[in-house]
């Protein structure tokens, strides 16, 4: 009998999201004590929302979101250079066979719900809402 895999389905498997889920802790734990060493990093407040790994386990892909939303791509960079030293760390707390890769994104998940608060809240939206109370009642 075939085997099937959730991430041929486009699904996470249960291991990528606790794997990721790991990882976004170790980072968390890294960013939140302060233990990586860069003036950009000193002067901003950090949360990473998601982390998402591919399937072979090899690459995460870790978004992040500093306080406020400014200075999103110099908070990135300082990232970047400090990408060695956090992938030894998070190897040291996260117990896989290998260290997977890490990058580092955006997180879009603040400006896209803040989109959608907008339309919710626009002046059309709230008059069609309106009309379709009066036709119920």
């Amino acid at each position: 009998m075939a085997r099937t895999h959730h991430a041929s389905s486009g699904e996470p498997s249960q291991r990528m999201l606790r794997v990721a889920e790991l990882i976004r802790h170790a980072m968390s734990e890294l960013l939140s004590r302060g233990e990586i060493v860069d003036p950009v990093l000193e002067k901003h407040v950090v949360t990473i929302p998601s982390v998402r790994m591919s399937p072979d386990l090899k690459l995460a892909t870790i978004y992040v979101m500093p306080l406020g939303g400014q200075d999103a791509t110099a908070v990135i960079e300082a990232l970047d250079r400090n990408k060695k030293m956090l992938r030894t760390e998070i190897a040291h707390r996260v117990n896989l066979k290998y260290a997977p890769d890490i990058r580092f994104r955006q997180d879009d998940g603040f400006d896209a719900s803040a989109k959608i608060d907008a339309l919710l809240n626009s002046p059309k939206v709230k008059q069609d809402l309106a009309s379709k109370e009066d036709e119920e009642a």
